[in-house]
């Protein structure tokens, strides 16, 4: 980072602070948000652009190599006359990373020639000629998109440091993607009779990234196909250089008829959720006092200050004065035995939670309950506590899927047909892998702000889309063009640009 950006920054951050720590004696008469009178003017000369931070992206695809990939995986377009494949897959990743939330959206950036300028492109699709291109798609497309993508991760992997690579965590969820259009081919009616598709989502849970995507009806259970997929999520980690791998999924995801194939695999465990069935409930009823152990759960968070007084309950209140029935947790307890599935030849640990639930009605106590969740795993070095931890991270999966709905808008039909839509949802969830990879290749330093680098890399990874957007993309830009050079000039102060400029820096070099 050069002297002049640092002694800019500075200069913008101090101003800010002094402007925001400001005190004025007394009461003010008129609002802070005031009425005042603005004048608007064209400018002639100067350009600029709100999404000063996509040239930075369109950089970093470059320097990964991911139009190669692409281009060389897929070939759909006969002539390129004068978008080639790679160039449809870009703009539909473009768009939502710059804010758009529909195909039309593109208009934006097509209409915009400072916004071409950045991209160094004379011109990109139009949404109609976008729309066209996904509808000539079929499902050996959408599989060829996910191996292009996945040798531009392996490149990106690459250039992590060694611990990156002790353990990779692969989460598989399903999600129903509703859609109001009857005329389309491959939507069904859903478990609670909704009309769409339900497609299988498999994501890295160290970094977020999607590793694979499947579009189906909307009628298919949740695990349909998720073993195939696994298995080659795990391929591509272990030829990576992950030394583990550890799947997990819930109860629907606990396919018996494939433990004993990725048990012999070397460096691959699994952490599934079972169902709570008659004979295992016996089984843990059977376990010898001695055999449990308490649960405790480590605080959710840690108090920057001091400790806040919590607000008054007034949910429990209410439910308490209508005499509603409530559960309320009283103690966990944990145990484990061995299980050997019907369909597996061998025997795997069982890890069984006790919950211990106090039931009232009003006032009134009435009986407690118990209830016991199971884990099948056969990882062998971690406590049954560390299992039962790691089964409960893979909720946050949830919080992958819902950007990829609302942020991305990846999980979407725009489409006429399921392996259309297919497609179309994998090329724009490579946004969200950009945003990752974004992350990845953010520079480990050495030295005295080694610990802070590494803070922030770990910080960005775990944004939510619409943070990230908000910080790195949506910076207000002036375009110059000298000589055989675009510039493109910060033109506003956040808190973020010294991690923007480190990456920068990175792929100047």
């Amino acid at each position: 980072m050069n002297t002049i950006f640092r002694r800019w920054f500075r200069k913008h951050k101090t101003r800010l602070e002094r402007r925001l720590q400001k005190r004025t004696g007394g009461s003010p008469a008129r609002p802070v948000l005031s009425d005042h009178t603005l004048h608007y003017e064209v400018a002639d000369q100067t350009r600029a652009i709100p999404c000063g931070g996509i040239g930075l992206v369109h950089q970093l695809v470059g320097r990964i190599g991911l139009v190669g990939d692409m281009d060389d995986a897929v070939h759909v377009l006969k002539t390129h006359l004068p978008y080639h494949e790679s160039d449809h897959v870009l703009t539909l990743a473009y768009n939502a990373l710059c804010g758009g939330t529909c195909r039309q959206d593109i208009d934006r950036l097509r209409n915009d020639a400072a916004v071409l300028d950045a991209l160094g492109a004379t011109r990109i699709p139009d949404p109609t000629t976008a729309g066209d291109f996904g509808r000539r798609f079929h499902d050996k497309d959408a599989r060829s998109r996910l191996d292009a993508f996945d040798r531009t991760r392996r490149r990106v992997w690459a250039e992590q440091p060694d611990a990156f690579f002790d353990l990779a965590v692969v989460d598989a969820d399903g999600t129903i993607v509703e859609t109001a259009g009857r005329s389309k081919q491959g939507p069904d009616i859903t478990y609670d009779g909704r009309w769409g598709d339900h497609p299988l989502v498999l994501t890295l849970a160290n970094t977020g990234e999607v590793l694979s995507l499947v579009n189906r009806p909307g009628n298919r259970p949740s695990h349909e196909g998720a073993a195939g997929e696994r298995t080659r999520a795990a391929t591509q980690c272990l030829e990576a250089g992950f030394r583990k791998v550890l799947f997990r999924g819930d109860t629907d995801f606990s396919q018996t008829a494939c433990l004993d194939g990725w048990n012999a695999i070397a460096g691959l465990r699994f952490v599934f959720g079972y169902d709570a069935k008659p004979n295992l409930v016996a089984r843990a009823e059977e376990l010898p006092a001695a055999a449990w152990q308490r649960l405790t759960r480590p605080a959710r968070y840690a108090a920057a200050t001091a400790t806040r007084q919590k607000p008054a309950d007034v949910g429990t209140g209410i439910v308490r004065d209508r005499e509603y029935e409530t559960l309320r947790l009283q103690s966990e307890d944990v145990a484990e035995f061995a299980y050997p599935p019907t369909a597996c030849a061998r025997e795997y640990r069982m890890v069984v939670v006790r919950k211990t639930i106090a039931r009232t009605k009003g006032q009134r106590a009435l009986f407690d309950e118990t209830r016991y969740f199971f884990d099948l795993t056969n990882e062998r070095e971690w406590t049954p506590a560390e299992i039962v931890f790691s089964a409960n991270d893979r909720c946050h999966q949830e919080n992958l899927i819902a950007p990829l709905k609302g942020g991305v808008r990846a999980l979407s039909a725009p489409t006429d047909t399921l392996a259309s839509n297919w497609v179309c949802m994998v090329m724009t969830a490579l946004a969200w892998s950009l945003k990752a990879w974004w992350a990845l290749m953010l520079p480990d330093t050495t030295g005295r702000w080694q610990d802070r680098h590494r803070d922030e890399k770990r910080q960005v990874l775990g944004w939510e889309f619409r943070t990230f957007v908000t910080a790195f993309v949506s910076l207000p830009c002036q375009v110059v063009t000298s000589g055989r050079r675009r510039i493109l000039r910060v033109l506003s102060w956040n808190p973020h640009p010294a991690i923007f400029f480190r990456l920068v820096d990175r792929l100047r070099q």
